[in-house]
């Protein structure tokens, strides 16, 4: 691979562009929003969650992996980057596809917030009945 590859991951609200480049130093680094990884995701689940296809494939520290990452939480956000590493790897090699689907990291989770009805609290939630 001599060229970087690109691929969008969704999940909830998050959207992430996902850029794979060949490494440059001893050890493939993760960049998102300009930011080192561990530091715009401070929570050990949201970190675990990016690394798990990345670890699936065994190619942790193979790629220099930058990611602009907008719109939802925190763990929208880890979850969209997770959808979008694994799609770019599938570019790379088409091998890893088996791995990854059995895992279920290609598939995008299309759970998404119920809206509010009216006359409701929340989406289901009525408000406390008074008898009195």
């Amino acid at each position: 691979m001599e060229k970087q590859t690109h691929r969008v991951g969704k999940r909830k609200n998050a959207i992430a562009r996902v850029y794979l480049r060949p490494r440059t130093g001893e050890t493939g680094k993760i960049r998102v929003n300009g930011r080192s990884f561990e530091d715009y995701f401070p929570r050990p689940t949201s970190r675990m969650i990016i690394m798990q296809p990345l670890e699936l494939t065994q190619t942790v520290g193979r790629f220099d992996i930058v990611v602009n990452v907008m719109g939802g939480g925190l763990s929208g956000q880890a979850g969209a980057v997770k959808h979008g590493i694994s799609r770019a790897l599938l570019l790379i090699d088409p091998a890893y596809r088996p791995p990854l689907k059995k895992a279920g990291h290609i598939t995008r989770d299309s759970r998404e917030v119920e809206r509010k009805k009216y006359g409701l609290a929340g989406a289901r939630r009525r408000f406390q009945y008074s008898k009195r």
